[in-house]
């Protein structure tokens, strides 16, 4: 039964052998060569057919431009919010859906020019000599390239190659609506001349060369419409920052594979901004006009009206009669109604902005307070806000998804709405006070009035009337100039610090220092990956540390590959390495023999796990050892399911032990001799049906002990103990045993068999040989046959390495 000690050797594997698996890497050398080549060239070929990636910059600052007209009396302010506010408001906007419309449909970007690369269509923008001017309502052909080859400097060839698809897409830039178009052709091609308005059925534009161009007959470009909101898409991507040291500075950054668009858009989308900006900034302004000249539209039918009743009443009478002794009551009474309307002005805006505050939701065109004489700066400054709160959040529902910035901008209007009631209910209670007190002065002037005559009392009521009147009308005009100024004034808080511009350089990419280090890594990595795999999943016995660390029967030599056509090495190359192992081999049997006291004749058994793993080939050449040094030696081919031993020696198989073991010869007839002195053969004869029954008769102890009359040495070739059980019966016949064990052929699974055998006791006196080392780091170590470096001279078949292998050898011998 097996134990669990048997299996111990299963843990040793568990230490990774470094240095061996390092020299393994060594000898795959050609494999990294192959793979750093195939990677570096992908790494080329990718870099070769990537599009060259510029970038272009510009900064911007933002300031307080404060307009130089503004005082007590033109408070006609929109506040930001100050220049922080101002930076995070400018680049939300910069990388807003909503401008970046603006901006690509004033530049038409969705257009691309184009001219045929090696590799892809490049982008031409600003080197084409001409551009095109599109009927937006009508469907243009989208998504594929239209080639113009000009014929002459008047003369283009217009031409589009169809797939299989009869259907083709068409783009409406108006409503950005997608129509379809039924194609009968396979290609369309038309000359047209340049200035022709194009009207085909899947095309609308007109085609104009710049006056600048010239040499560009027989040239070819294209020009492809491309999907509007994915143009839009691609520049939202505009990289917008404030500067870390200087917060009021905006650096804006855009990536592409043309310069002249990448600077084309970057100024104009400031441009575009400082408009929007500098109209913000007019809101104000704008609001307050278009309240003015409404109002100076009603009031002009009134003035002329009173003016017209003055005259009438003045006609015929005396003016200085009329005027004598009321021209003081006059001034008092047109003062007061100045006073009064004024307040009624003031009540009645209040009145106005609090019913606005409660039932409307759009604040943006809400007059300056100051149209009606109101210079409270908490109003003033809460009205503007509230514009400018409300004209933002506008903004942002075309750009902005998210529904948390607009409750933010929700809780700051009900927040200044709040605080602009209050102002209001405070203000309108100081302005019924005022009220009061001058309609009580005006009652008392107008009680001075009725003494005077009826005829110089309906006077200075006409002329009450017109005063008023006039006095308000001029009232009027004088803001709206007042508005006109600030207007005027008024300068954006956007200004360039750097203009984006192409000055050279600007290139981003593609990185291909990146692409051949990842090439290198890769190159490198898989066949390393691959040797790793290779060691980790190999299952094969390659060296004598494997062993080791398998079982604890002790390794009795090792030895090479064939160098022979046959089995018959030693006995052809008697000076080679191979035969010096064999000797080593003899060497250790002899002492192993002298220590256990072994006297007379002496049997060896060699067996193994399965067939292939040389063990026939090591009987032979062992024996071929023992014979050269004087000994008398046979061998026995006890494989009696394959014989082979016989075929070397150029002996048949007639004849040989089954036929002793049956009692059909004698051991003198089975015995035959070889070319090589001492050395004997016994082959195993024609195959048996009970090979198993026949070795454990006692006909095969007989012959045993007949043999160890006449020879000193007795190799037994038996067949492999893993899968058969002969060798076990032999065993007791046997003063050693050599298992056979090859390099990358023996499984180390199969090391447990003879561990179990030995274990058991079946298997006694047995030592491990390593047959078919290949000299090479391929299995992690060098080992040498004989004596390695001081053997120089006593081998006369030694290969000196050339080349890589020499260098590979002189490595693996620093190490």
């Amino acid at each position: 039964m097996l134990e669990t000690r048997d299996f111990n050797f299963l843990e040793s594997q568990n230490n990774f052998d470094f240095k061996g698996f390092f020299l393994k890497v060594i000898s795959y050398w050609k494999w990294f060569l192959v793979s750093l080549l195939i990677s570096f060239s992908i790494a080329y070929n990718v870099n070769i057919r990537k599009e060259k990636i510029y970038g272009m910059e510009s900064l911007i600052v933002v300031e307080d431009q404060n307009n130089p007209f503004f005082t007590s009396n033109t408070s006609l302010v929109f506040n930001w919010g100050g220049t922080s506010d101002k930076v995070q408001t400018i680049i939300t906007a910069l990388k807003s859906r909503s401008h970046n419309e603006v901006v690509v449909d004033k530049l038409q970007y969705y257009i691309k020019y184009l001219k045929q690369g090696e590799y892809f269509f490049q982008d031409a923008y600003g080197e084409v000599p001409f551009y095109v001017k599109i009927d937006k309502s009508k469907g243009q052909l989208f998504g594929r390239p239209i080639k113009i080859k000009f014929l002459s400097p008047t003369q283009y060839e217009l031409s589009v190659a169809f797939d299989e698809s009869t259907v083709v897409p068409l783009m409406h830039y108006a409503d950005l609506s997608v129509s379809e178009f039924k194609v009968q052709n396979k290609e369309f091609k038309q000359i047209f001349k340049v200035g022709q308005n194009i009207k085909l059925p899947f095309l609308h534009l007109e085609l104009l060369v710049h006056p600048e161009a010239f040499d560009y007959v027989g040239s070819e470009y294209y020009v492809q419409f491309d999907d509007f909101n994915a143009t839009v898409a691609a520049y939202k991507s505009i990289d917008v920052a404030a500067d870390a040291k200087a917060l009021s500075v905006v650096r804006l950054q855009l990536e592409g594979p043309n310069k002249h668009r990448l600077v084309e858009y970057l100024n104009v989308t400031v441009d575009v901004l400082r408009k929007n900006q500098l109209d913000s900034k007019n809101l104000f302004a704008n609001n307050t006009i278009n309240f003015i000249d409404s109002t100076l539209v009603q009031m002009e039918g009134q003035i002329k009206e009173a003016e017209g009743e003055l005259k009438e009443f003045r006609k015929g009478k005396n003016i200085l009669g009329l005027e004598e002794g009321s021209s003081m009551l006059s001034e008092k009474l047109s003062s007061y109604d100045l006073q009064k309307d004024e307040i009624d002005r003031k009540l009645a805006y209040y009145n106005l902005l609090k019913n606005y505050l409660i039932k409307s939701t759009d604040y943006s065109k809400l007059p300056a307070p100051t149209v009606a004489g109101i210079e409270d700066p908490n109003i003033i400054g809460n009205v503007s806000r509230l514009i400018q709160l409300s004209t933002e959040r506008s903004k942002m529902a075309y750009a902005v998804k998210n529904k948390d910035m607009f409750s933010d901008f929700d809780s700051d209007i009900e927040a200044v709405k709040s605080v602009l009631l209050e102002n209001i209910a405070s203000s309108k209670s100081a302005l019924l006070i005022d009220l009061s007190i001058v309609n009580k002065n005006l009652s008392i002037a107008e009680g001075q009035a009725s003494l005077l005559p009826e005829q110089k009392q309906e006077h200075l009521k006409i002329t009450r009337k017109y005063n008023l009147k006039d006095k308000i009308y001029s009232t009027f005009l004088e803001k709206r100039s007042e508005a006109e100024i600030v207007k005027a004034a008024n300068i954006s808080d956007i200004n360039f610090l750097d203009k984006a511009k192409d000055v050279g350089g600007g290139l981003r990419g593609p990185k291909t220092s990146i692409n051949y280090i990842l090439a290198a890594f890769l190159g490198f990595f898989i066949p390393l990956m691959v040797v790793f795999l290779m060691t980790l999943l190999d299952n094969n016995i390659n060296t004598i540390e494997d062993i080791q660390k398998l079982t604890k029967i002790p390794v009795i030599g090792v030895v090479g590959k064939k160098n022979t056509l046959n089995n018959l090495s030693v006995f052809e190359k008697p000076k080679s390495p191979l035969s010096e192992s064999f000797r080593a081999i003899r060497s250790s049997l002899q002492f192993l023999y002298k220590k256990q006291n072994r006297q007379g004749a002496k049997t060896l058994m060699l067996t193994s796990s399965v067939s292939g793993e040389g063990k026939t080939f090591c009987s032979i050449n062992l024996a071929t050892v023992f014979a050269m040094s004087d000994k008398k030696t046979v061998i026995l081919g006890l494989d009696l399911r394959k014989p082979r031993i016989f075929g070397d020696f150029n002996i048949d198989n007639i004849v040989g032990v089954v036929n002793y073991l049956i009692g059909q010869k004698s051991i003198d007839e089975v015995i035959q001799k070889t070319h090589i002195p001492n050395l004997d053969v016994i082959p195993s004869g024609p195959i048996p049906p009970n090979p198993s029954e026949l070795l454990m008769g006692e006909t095969m102890g007989e012959m045993i002990a007949a043999l160890k009359l006449q020879y000193d040495y007795i190799i037994l070739d038996t067949p492999p103990v893993g899968l058969v059980s002969d060798a076990l019966e032999l065993a007791h016949f046997c003063d050693a045993t050599l298992y056979i064990t090859r390099q990358g052929f023996t499984k180390k699974g199969m090391l447990s068999v003879v561990n179990e055998k030995h274990k058991r006791g079946e298997l006694h006196n047995i030592s491990i040989l390593l047959n078919g080392f290949k000299n090479t780091a391929k299995y992690g170590y060098n080992y040498g046959y004989g004596y390695g470096a001081y053997g120089e001279g006593y081998y006369n078949d030694r290969e000196e390495p050339k080349g890589w292998k020499k260098i590979i050898q002189k490595i693996k011998s620093k190490i």
